[in-house]
């Protein structure tokens, strides 16, 4: 194992400081590993444990193709050539590409000459980034699929999505959690960021991410305005993001007039955002598309309960009336009951914010890092 070269290919980690605390636990097995991506996220720091395996290589860049109104934009991810390079003189015996990125059509082309085995990781599944109604692009992801040796599917509907559209084997398919929050990063975070009072009524429900129309926050305004139609004014909607939707968003407020009982802390760093988690009671995730959602296992870390879209794939991690609710964010109607019952009882929040922090810890880094310690061990193994 400590002589065995193990590469990972991920067009881009821009979004995934997550990445660092697996592969500080992946290479205790595996030393001889080098993770490459064309972009990293905002105050990546080489030094920190596990960084020192991540290696640029070129740049990633999205090409846009199709708009769509309410959902992921439609295109093809740009990733460099000199992967080959790279891979030509690090000679791995695994490679471990992200989904079907260019990256992932060169290590199948160059798998009868190097001979080393392919386990593909597919984060999660959505409408409009597994392109059920695009033909070509289904035929190319099946001709790729034949020559994996092993997938690793992060979520029930990725497993799904592999298994129904591209006619990979249940056998192949190992299903592990692995974009999962690091609880001692944010705990840290917590103690070292500036303290932050923001003075709201409670319950707060808190919205994290990016302010674009994806997201859904505006039927999340909506059920707010439902709640104050029905005589609920005793709490507060806490956005923190920034994007192109926040005027619109702010107009909308205003015209269903509670401008008082919404606060937006425009955007913070991933750092300092512990006490925006701490001083919220109810986690709300209202996106209309998203393969897996880290902010929603982050909030389950601070202990909170979630309503989370059945758009999103991190859905998998609510336990219905335990530790939340799944509602349709086309329906404001249904969020807006979800909510209240968080209003009519707010004996609820503590309850259901326990399970939430008992529940993710059963998913950590160091789970993640293990489990593809095993998944790659029995993929050596094959013949």
């Amino acid at each position: 194992m400590k002589e065995t070269r193990i590469a990972w290919l991920i067009p881009s980690v821009e979004l995934g400081a997550y990445w660092q605390p697996v592969l500080k636990e992946f290479i205790k097995t595996y030393p001889n590993t080098v993770f490459y991506t064309g972009q990293v996220w905002p105050g990546f720091d080489p030094n920190l444990p596990g960084c020192s395996v991540i290696e640029l290589v070129g740049e990633t860049s999205f090409l846009e193709t199709q708009q769509v109104e309410a959902g992921y934009t439609r295109g093809f991810i740009a990733v460099s050539p000199a992967i080959v390079g790279r891979l030509r003189q690090f000679k791995p015996q695994v490679v471990l590409p992200q989904a079907f990125s260019l990256w992932t059509v060169f290590c199948v082309l160059l798998k009868p000459i190097f001979r080393w085995k392919i386990i593909l990781i597919y984060d999660g599944s959505s409408p409009n980034t597994d392109f059920r109604d695009s033909k070509f692009r289904t035929t190319v992801r099946k001709w790729l699929a034949k020559f994996c040796d092993t997938f690793v599917a992060n979520s029930q509907a990725g497993k799904k999505y592999l298994m129904e559209c591209l006619e990979v084997p249940e056998s192949k398919i190992s299903l592990h959690v692995y974009l999962v929050p690091d609880a001692q990063a944010l705990q840290r975070g917590l103690e070292s960021s500036a303290k932050v009072d923001l003075n709201l009524k409670r319950p707060t429900f808190l919205y994290v991410g990016r302010i674009t129309q994806r997201k859904g926050i505006k039927p999340l305004i909506e059920a707010c305005a439902i709640l104050k139609e029905r005589g609920y004014e005793d709490f507060n909607l806490l956005i923190v993001g920034t994007g192109d939707q926040r005027e619109e968003l702010e107009a909308l407020i205003r015209e269903k007039g509670f401008e008082s009982q919404v606060t937006w802390a425009g955007w913070v760093e991933y750092g300092n955002l512990g006490p925006y988690f701490q001083q919220a009671d109810v986690f709300v995730f209202p996106t209309y598309e998203d393969v897996w959602g880290m902010v929603l296992p982050e909030a389950m870390v601070f202990g909170k309960p979630v309503l989370c879209s059945n758009g999103a794939a991190a859905l998998e991690l609510v336990e219905e009336g335990g530790n939340g609710y799944i509602f349709d964010p086309h329906n404001p109607k249904q969020l807006a009951e979800q909510m209240s019952h968080f209003l009519d009882d707010p004996s609820l929040i503590e309850r259901m914010g326990a399970r939430s922090r008992e529940l993710i810890a059963r998913t950590t880094p160091t789970t993640a890092a293990r489990d593809f310690v095993e998944v790659t061990e029995a993929t050596l193994a094959k013949k």
